[in-house]
């Protein structure tokens, strides 16, 4: 399906920071072309922006096996049985970084282990209508066996459970709402559809 509308379909007025710690919170204002003609009015929205994110399925495809990390996730305190999230490894890409080399340190930093092979699966944004976050979401070949202990950067105040799961288990996890973040889900459910072809 082509599509009809592009960059050069928005007028942007006006982009102001309203807030700058961890992350920043940017105020929009901008016109673009309506799907029956003509332009909208001025739109004002405000945009959390988180910079752009890598996350990486671990999968050993001899074992049939996934490596899951858990850790605290405090935005899910209130509305999570649990705040603590059973995920995918992730993590930010930072300036002069590849998506690619993200996925390599993070596998190291959370999970303890190393890829035999790294893939770029997909691109897709975590929630497009207030953030501008991007994934590049990749599976990495690992040796299963390999994967244990408590992980992460002590100066980012990470404190990283691994988890060996087989792959039927992580996904009735899934299907059971235990794992309920968006990436991890998107990844598993990838899986299930893929790991037939997955190979070393």
């Amino acid at each position: 399906m082509k599509q009809k509308y592009s960059h050069k379909d928005v007028e942007l007025l006006e982009k102001r920071t309203l807030f700058k710690g961890f992350f920043t919170l940017d105020e929009y204002r901008f016109k673009h072309r309506l799907f029956d003609g003509g332009w909208s009015g001025e739109v004002v929205r405000e945009v959390f922006e988180r910079g752009n994110a890598v996350v990486v399925l671990p999968y050993d495809p001899i074992t049939d096996q996934v490596i899951l990390i858990e850790q605290i996730r405090i935005p899910a305190l209130q509305s999570s049985k649990t705040p603590w999230l059973l995920e995918l490894v992730a993590g930010m890409v930072e300036a002069g970084e590849s998506s690619a080399e993200v996925a390599v340190r993070e596998l190291k930093e959370e999970a303890g282990v190393e890829a035999g092979k790294i893939e770029e699966i997909a691109s897709y944004f975590s929630s497009p209508g207030g953030s501008s976050e991007r994934y590049d979401f990749f599976w990495a070949a690992v040796d299963a066996s390999q994967a244990e202990g408590i992980h992460g950067l002590s100066e980012e105040h990470e404190d990283i459970k691994v988890h060996v799961l087989g792959r039927e288990q992580a996904f009735a996890l899934v299907k059971d709402g235990i794992i309920n973040n968006a990436s991890t889900v998107i990844g598993l459910q990838w899986l299930e559809l893929n790991y037939q072809t997955l190979t070393v």
